[in-house]
């Protein structure tokens, strides 16, 4: 599969990050007003700023680039047969959103046959931005960051995403979490990843996700030097199954798969 240009690449990182950051207005404009939701099939809560923030991202995307095709979260799949797709998810933490916590983000991904080349997570509540691709490096708020380095696993600090569920669902696995690293610190959403980036923290550890919650992330990581892929190790595609782990180094990213395959 012949890759995209660098050129191209830049283009795509540049859209992703201006586009994620045009959006940030419509939900600071409901947050912590009492809005009201609405629950999903899947009993997670949906707001009319989600809805709202995705229209626009939906039409933005469709006036810079018609040809290219779109995933999102509360309006579903457009010309996935595109060569270029951006997958985005509107208010990523709804429930912290409704919660009145700022750590909820704009997720903006595109990728190229299947390959995330650029992604973008931006907290309006925080007035963060951070934005990477593989080769392209990460940004925050403008400035370039990169992943920590020279941390071994004993001393990592680690970011478990949902562990509650976690802990409900594979009480095995979260038990051994527990037990690695320096910290394990309770987490959810989209923050952790860009922590991770920052070098702020060292690895995370997330399950029960959909393509529009990691695709992002993915850009933001590996542009920052950082490894992420499904439980297994492989890379993250539209059709992985939800489990994600994301690490600063090779050394941390190989022995959390070991943890968690149960090594």
């Amino acid at each position: 599969m012949e890759p995209l240009a660098l050129d191209q690449r830049d283009v795509l990182l540049e859209a992703a990050e201006d586009i994620a950051g045009r959006v940030g207005d419509i939900p600071m404009r409901h947050f912590r007003t009492g809005l009201a939701y609405d629950s999903k099939t899947d009993a997670s809560p949906v707001t009319r700023a989600d809805r709202e923030t995705e229209a626009r991202l939906r039409d933005i995307i469709a006036t810079r680039f018609p040809d290219h095709g779109i995933v999102g979260e509360e309006y579903g799949s457009a010309n996935t047969d595109r060569d270029i797709i951006w997958v985005i998810d509107p208010i990523d933490g709804t429930k912290s959103f409704i919660s009145g916590v700022p750590l909820f983000g704009v997720l903006v991904a595109a990728l190229h046959r299947g390959r995330v080349v650029a992604g973008a997570i931006h907290m309006p509540g925080l007035g963060e931005t951070f934005s990477g691709g593989a080769g392209l490096g990460c940004r925050f708020n403008g400035r370039p960051v990169h992943c920590r380095k020279g941390v071994a696993l004993a001393d990592a600090f680690l970011c478990g995403n949902d562990l509650g569920t976690l802990i409900r669902d594979q009480p095995d696995v979260a038990e051994r979490l527990v037990r690695t690293g320096r910290f394990l610190r309770p987490t959810v959403d989209c923050y952790p990843y860009a922590q991770l980036a920052a070098g702020w923290v060292d690895g995370v550890i997330d399950h029960g996700l959909f393509p529009y919650d990691y695709m992002a992330a993915v850009g933001v990581v590996e542009g920052a030097g950082g490894i992420i892929t499904d439980w297994t190790g492989a890379p993250l595609t539209l059709e992985s199954d939800g489990r994600v782990v994301a690490a600063a180094t090779a050394e941390i990213h190989d022995g959390l798969l070991a943890v968690l395959r149960g090594g």
